[in-house]
């Protein structure tokens, strides 16, 4: 492992016992959390003019530029998951799906991050729902804190870069069309 992290593995073992209805939901619960998050942007952004329309279209083309960079990252590193070596909830990914950075946090925070850019009032919900997703997916086993750190950080940096590069730029295209 890239970083060895005592309180990710006691937080993991903590929930490995627990009785099947519970460890489904946790289980569940990074999955839903990504869905809620997408959910979340698409009403903060459609509906509202065009401006949150683009901020959310150009942070979303952020969001899967960031998941592509976590993708990369991961062939680079290739560090280990903690399921590997720990007795934890979830079915450990198959060899060669490396834990640095996490995807689910990369994603999470890149979509909390468009939904902020959005509409800035949701940030708590936003923001909790991300913590969630990052939070959970230590739970479950598959990722150390270090992981889903680096996955926020990267999730929110790139959505930020993107969205600041892309946002004025379809602005004018939803306003004007593609030929104005």
């Amino acid at each position: 492992m890239l970083i060895t992290d005592p309180l990710s593995h006691l937080i993991a073992e903590a929930f490995a016992g627990l009785p099947s209805p519970l460890s489904n939901a946790l289980l569940l619960l990074p999955d839903i959390g990504l869905v809620a998050l997408a959910l979340l942007l698409v009403t903060a952004s459609y509906g509202r003019g065009p401006r949150p329309l683009a901020i959310g279209i150009a942070a979303g083309i952020g969001v899967v530029v960031s998941y592509g960079a976590s993708e990369v990252l991961k062939v680079l590193v290739r560090d280990e998951r903690p399921c590997r070596t720990l007795d934890v909830l979830a079915t450990c990914p198959g060899a060669g799906d490396w834990a640095w950075p996490s995807n689910h946090a990369t994603i999470a925070a890149g979509l909390a991050t468009a939904v902020v850019l959005a509409v800035p009032q949701w940030w708590r919900y936003a923001m909790l729902l991300a913590g969630v997703v990052a939070l959970g997916r230590v739970v479950v086993g598959v990722h150390d804190i270090a992981d889903v750190v680096a996955g926020a950080a990267l999730g929110i940096t790139v959505t930020v870069v993107v969205a600041r590069l892309l946002a004025h730029r379809v602005a004018t295209l939803l306003v004007r069309g593609p030929a104005g």
